[in-house]
């Protein structure tokens, strides 16, 4: 696909849905103050789930597939996340460190293809992990080793998930997102139901309101569905290397959003881990066009 740079129309609809999937972060925190973790996550993907699945056909891959994407987005991705949020880390830090799951899905692509890492690859990690070795020297009360742990499991499976859904390109992600979520809520509501118990199930549902609904529905409709719908369309319009820059937008909303509506404290360490961080994912993301842009402006040798 031939490069063209975004329209004011789209590159709206792009920003949209980085604000949308940033500050989601923070609103899966208020979620919880409601509702279980793991209960509140297999509510998200009911909500993904229904009624949108009786209006978008499945798309023509395996049973399999949709299930190892399901499994490992819903019960792996948000299941740790939503568990790691709930007292173990601050959202802004947590929109930050999923996004390793970048430097994750290209060890676990590096592994099954064979395919070499390239030194700037390298460097990027080196960055990122040196952010993130900043928050573990500073872990206190509200982001502990525990959360971080989490988290970068929830990174993994993500990464995992991604590599799932590259074995089977050319889908509808809205439609794939939906049929794959399926696999995601059963899990989900037994783990809920073994770890959390029927009382403290009985007891969110008790306390939802409005407010719990809305958060539900900006989960499932504006994060899952608006998000994907949006992002695929754009994506199908434009190259990859135009639209995917756009998603290291997500944790600069992510802690933004944290800080203004959470009151969470943006202490220089912490920015300056979230430097590091987004330095490496930035380094990761725009080094290839950048060398491409390069490549094609130096002269061939005489």
């Amino acid at each position: 696909m031939p490069s063209k740079p975004l329209s004011l129309r789209d590159g709206l609809l792009a920003l949209a849905v980085m604000i949308v999937w940033g500050s989601n972060f923070a609103v899966i925190r208020l979620g919880l103050d409601d509702l279980p973790p793991l209960f509140f996550a297999a509510l998200r993907f009911t909500f993904v789930v229904l009624p949108a699945v009786f209006f978008l056909k499945r798309p023509p891959v395996p049973w399999r597939n949709l299930a190892a994407y399901g499994l490992f987005i819903g019960a792996g991705q948000f299941g740790l996340l939503f568990i790691a949020m709930r007292g173990h880390i601050t959202p802004g830090l947590a929109s930050l460190v999923i996004q390793l799951q970048a430097f994750f899905t290209i060890g676990i692509a590096a592994y099954l293809t064979g395919e070499r890492v390239r030194p700037f690859q390298i460097a990027a990690l080196t960055m990122a992990a040196s952010g993130i070795a900043i928050i573990v020297a500073h872990t206190d009360g509200t982001t502990t080793n525990l959360g971080l742990a989490l988290v970068l499991g929830g990174a993994l499976c993500w990464a995992i998930g991604n590599v799932v859904v590259r074995s089977t390109p050319n889908v509808n992600m809205l439609a794939y997102v939906v049929w794959g979520s399926i696999f995601s809520a059963p899990p989900l509501y037994a783990l809920s139901l073994i770890f959390e118990g029927l009382p403290a199930m009985r007891e969110g549902i008790a306390n939802a309101d409005l407010g719990t609904a809305a958060v539900l529905a900006y989960q499932s409709i504006g994060n899952s569905l608006f998000g994907y719908a949006v992002w695929g369309w754009l994506l199908s319009r434009y190259p990859a290397a135009t639209i995917a820059p756009m998603s290291l937008l997500v944790p600069v909303f992510g802690i933004a959003a944290s800080a203004l509506w959470l009151g969470e404290p943006l202490q220089d360490w912490k920015l300056g881990a979230a430097g590091l961080v987004m330095a490496g994912l930035c380094l990761n993301v725009l080094w290839p066009r950048f060398a491409a842009i390069r490549g094609a402006r130096t002269p061939p040798a005489a």
